[in-house]
C-alpha cells in the first residue's frame, strides 16, 4: 500500500484558511435502531416462541436438477416415493400459503410448518409459493432440502397448485 506524503507546511496553512469560519457537524440524523447482537437476541427469541427448532442457511445450495420441475429426493428414500408425490397419490393435509411474504417471513412459516407437522404427525404437506419473481419458488426448494425430516419434494400436481405449489413428503416420528 503506497502511503500518502503528509501535506506541506503551505497546504496546510491553504487548508486552515479555506476552513475558516466553519464548525463540527453534530450528528444527530442517523441512529442505530438495534444493533447485531440484539437483532439476533430478538430474532432467537422469536424463534423459541413459534417453537421453530431448525434453521435454514441461505447460502446452502443442494444439487437440484434445474431441467424438469423442482424435485428432491433424500439419499435414503425411494425414488418410488417421488414418482407418488408427482402423480399426486398424496394428498396434502394441510396448507401453507406463502403468497405476499419476503423471504424472511416465509422462511419463519415454513420452519413453522414443518415443525407443525411434526407435532401433529402430518406426512404430507402443499406449500404455495406463487410465481412472482421467482425468489422463493428459488429459496424453498434450498430450504426444504436442508431441514432431516423432509423425505422428498416435487412440484405439485395442477390439481394442487402446479407450477406455483411444492408438495412435501415428511419423515414423522410416530
Amino acid at each position: 500500500m503506497k502511503k500518502t506524503p503528509s501535506p506541506t507546511d503551505e497546504e496546510t496553512l491553504l487548508f486552515r484558511d479555506a476552513i475558516k469560519g466553519t464548525r463540527k457537524i453534530k450528528q444527530d440524523t442517523i441512529r442505530a435502531e438495534l444493533r447485531p447482537v440484539k437483532q439476533k437476541r430478538e430474532l432467537r427469541e422469536t424463534r423459541e416462541k413459534l417453537g421453530v427448532d431448525h434453521y435454514f442457511s441461505d447460502e446452502y445450495q443442494p444439487h437440484l436438477d434445474d431441467d424438469g420441475p423442482t424435485r428432491y429426493v433424500r439419499e435414503d428414500v425411494s425414488k418410488f416415493e417421488l414418482k407418488k408425490l408427482k402423480r399426486g397419490i398424496y394428498p396434502p393435509e394441510i396448507y401453507l400459503d406463502l403468497h405476499g411474504m419476503n423471504q424472511q417471513q416465509a422462511k419463519q412459516e415454513l420452519a413453522a410448518l414443518l415443525t407443525l407437522c411434526q407435532k401433529e404427525n402430518i406426512h404430507v404437506a402443499s406449500v404455495m409459493h406463487g410465481i412472482g419473481k421467482h425468489i422463493l419458488k428459488q429459496r424453498i426448494p434450498s430450504w426444504l432440502a436442508q431441514h432431516p425430516n423432509v423425505r422428498a419434494f416435487h412440484q405439485a400436481p395442477r390439481e394442487w397448485g402446479g407450477d406455483s405449489a411444492i408438495l412435501v413428503l415428511l419423515d414423522i416420528e410416530e
